[in-house]
Order: C-alpha cells, then sequence, then structure tokens
C-alpha cells in the first residue's frame, strides 16, 4: 500500500501555492483525482493516483530516493570535506538530504549505496543485522588453507570480540577472466607473489577488511566491495558513474535490511 497525504499538502508540496489558496482551488473545480473534479482538500491520494491542476499533470516527488555508485579510488565516502572530493560529486541529484549508507576507503572502490533513506540505512548498517558485503581482495603474499580458515572461524583484528566467521573463496586467473566486474579492477604493480580472493563478511568495523587481511599477515594491496545484501555491483556500470535503483532493488533491500537482523545467515 503506498503512502497517501491530504490533496491540499500534495499540492503546496508542488509548489501550487499555500494550503488556504489550494483549497480554494479545490472549492472553483480546479483539480482533478484519477479525472474526476476533487471535491474535499482532505481527500488522500498516493503514488499511484493521477492528479491534474488546471489540466495539467502534478508527478509526485518520491518519498526516499536510492542511488548505486561504483565509487572509483580517490574519493571519500561523505557528504563533504575540505581536502578531499567527495562520493556526492558522482551523483547528479541535487535533493537535498543525500549521503551514502555506510563507506568506502578513499582507495577502495565498488558499491556503494547513496540515499536519503536513514532508516533503511540504519537497518543495513546496524551491527545487530548482519548484513552480508562482499569484496574483492588483492592480497600481498599467498593466502593458505590456514589463513582461510582462520578468517572463516573468526580472528582477532585488536577489538574485544573477534570478527564473526566470513565467508571466504580463493580464485584462480580464470576466476578472474571470467568474472565480469572482476575483470575492471585497478591495475597495479603486483608483487612477485601474491593472492585474489573473495571475501564476504557481516559487520562493518572500521577498516575491518584491511585489518583481517593483516592479522594473517597478508596486507590488502587492492579492494573492491561487489555486492551488498541483494545489491551486486552491475558489470555495466563504470567507476564513477551511478544509477537509481530499480523497484525491484528497492524492494529487496528493504527485506533485507528487516530479515537480516531476525535470522542473521551462517557464513
Amino acid at each position: 500500500m503506498s503512502k497517501t497525504v491530504r490533496l491540499d499538502k500534495f499540492l503546496a508540496d508542488a509548489g501550487k501555492g499555500t494550503r488556504s489558496e489550494v483549497k480554494k482551488y479545490i472549492q472553483k473545480g480546479l483539480v482533478e483525482i484519477n479525472g474526476q473534479t476533487a471535491k474535499k482538500p482532505e481527500q488522500k491520494v498516493g503514488t499511484e493516483d493521477r492528479v491534474l491542476f488546471k489540466g495539467e499533470e502534478i508527478t509526485r516527488e518520491p518519498e526516499y530516493v536510492y542511488y548505486l555508485l561504483h565509487k572509483p579510488a580517490g574519493y571519500v565516502s561523505a557528504t563533504e570535506d575540505k581536502r578531499d572530493r567527495t562520493v556526492m560529486e558522482l551523483i547528479p541529484s541535487h535533493r537535498k538530504g543525500l549521503f551514502p549508507a555506510g563507506r568506502l576507503d578513499k582507495d577502495t572502490e565498488g558499491l556503494l549505496l547513496i540515499t536519503d533513506d536513514g532508516a533503511l540505512a540504519h537497518e543495513l548498517l546496524s551491527p545487530s543485522r548482519h548484513v552480508e558485503k562482499t569484496y574483492f581482495v588483492r592480497a600481498e603474499g599467498l593466502v593458505t588453507e590456514e589463513d582461510k580458515e582462520k578468517l572463516e572461524k573468526g580472528i582477532d583484528i585488536g577489538e574485544k570480540r573477534q570478527t564473526l566467521p566470513a565467508r571466504v573463496k580463493l580464485l584462480e586467473k580464470e576466476d578472474i577472466s571470467g568474472a565480469g566486474t572482476l575483470r575492471h579492477v585497478r591495475p597495479e604493480t603486483l608483487p612477485e607473489v601474491y593472492t585474489e580472493l573473495l571475501l564476504t563478511i557481516r559487520e562493518g568495523k572500521f577498516h575491518q577488511v584491511k585489518r583481517m587481511m593483516e592479522a594473517v599477515g597478508k596486507p590488502v594491496i587492492y579492494l573492491k566491495r561487489i555486492s551488498m545484501g541483494p545489491l551486486v555491483l552491475p558489470e555495466d556500470l563504470k567507476k564513477g558513474e551511478c544509477r537509481p535503483l530499480t523497484e525491484e532493488e528497492i524492494r529487496k533491500l528493504k527485506e533485507a535490511g528487516r530479515a537480516s537482523g531476525k535470522n542473521p545467515k551462517k557464513c
């Protein structure tokens, strides 16, 4: 069910006059809802209703907006910064209240959600929600099965508690060449020995992935987030580009935020 508002508020918010002015317009029969002349200012309208004012259709702005950004390196995940460029400079919308839901380090690339839906952001980022985030990691040195086992059991990164169990997939060269977004990673001057892997975590501690890899003695060379909950970084979305989420993506994202806190998945 869509959220409804009073007709006079809807018209006033659309810039058609003050509440008292639009009430007079309604009384004069200048407003139609779904082909019928509106009678009362308190009549409710929702997103599915077609409202005409003096024959002109009034488009209702969505309550919240959601953008999926392919963050490049060199931008900070903030609404403003005195020293660095922010991810907000990559968003075409001038709508007030937009912010990055969560953060990626300045040198980290990949999927970042930009929205003005604070409640959803809280559900996705709350430590108790355990929404999964998957990263492509390029680490210095050879990540062994023993390292993998430590990461998957939970590891000490210098806090009161160990990290929650992670999920690790060590990648071969053929995995990279055949996997869309993983082909488009920043080129690096690579050490003689390095490992590429997918690391899935359910928390969002400060520099968590980098600290986890440091804990097994394999520091991160390159890091890219490729998914967050049900959202997956599109193969055709170039670095620095963004696009609005589809209705289906928004629905799944909201479901993930609600469900993850109740029945967190076991990695």
